[in-house]
């Protein structure tokens, strides 16, 4: 995962120095879901990025667009997470996945049709860790929103950095 030119997260990090204990508990938790997942970093991004969404947190969008397209998801893509799991072009898998958050977040579980489609392609470790990056990003969200966290101000820049890349190709 790159660190170099990717948001640095100071406000995030800044209202957990706060808290040191917790920090470090979360921060084991949270190195695990980023770095040891069983899901691919498509997976995780899908469902990091589905959860900003539906939980209404700019923060957490700002903060995963760079990881996310690290993660091979292409502007379109991302911009197809907002529309949801029925929006076109998702293979059954990531479907399910996207459809996931939004049972996990709203109802509080995942149905059994959903659970049926992800269970046909992941195992068990694949399954939990859907469920806790879900729940991670879901904790980080409810943070973010309550304390209404503003846009670091490296993301403008990075923004700017990237659209030139754009232009120019690539």
């Amino acid at each position: 995962m790159p660190t170099e030119d990717r948001p640095k997260a100071l406000l995030a990090l800044g209202t957990m120095a706060h808290h040191p204990a917790l920090a470090r508990a979360f921060f084991t938790l949270n190195g695990h879901i980023l770095r040891a997942t069983t899901l691919t970093e498509r997976q995780r991004e899908l469902l990091v990025m589905r959860v900003a969404v539906v939980r209404k947190s700019p923060y957490e969008w700002a903060q995963h667009l760079f990881v996310a397209r690290d993660a091979g998801l292409t502007d379109e893509e991302i911009g197809r997470i907002a529309y949801g799991p029925d929006a076109p072009f998702w293979s059954e898998l990531e479907a399910a996945v996207l459809r996931a958050v939004d049972e996990l977040i709203l109802d509080g579980a995942v149905s059994s049709s959903t659970w049926h489609t992800l269970e046909a392609e992941l195992d068990h470790r694949q399954l939990l860790d859907l469920i806790f990056t879900v729940g991670t990003y879901n904790l980080l969200a409810w943070l973010f929103n309550s304390l209404e966290l503003g846009i670091d101000g490296d993301i403008d820049k990075l923004m700017q950095q990237y659209d030139t890349l754009f232009q120019k190709g690539r």
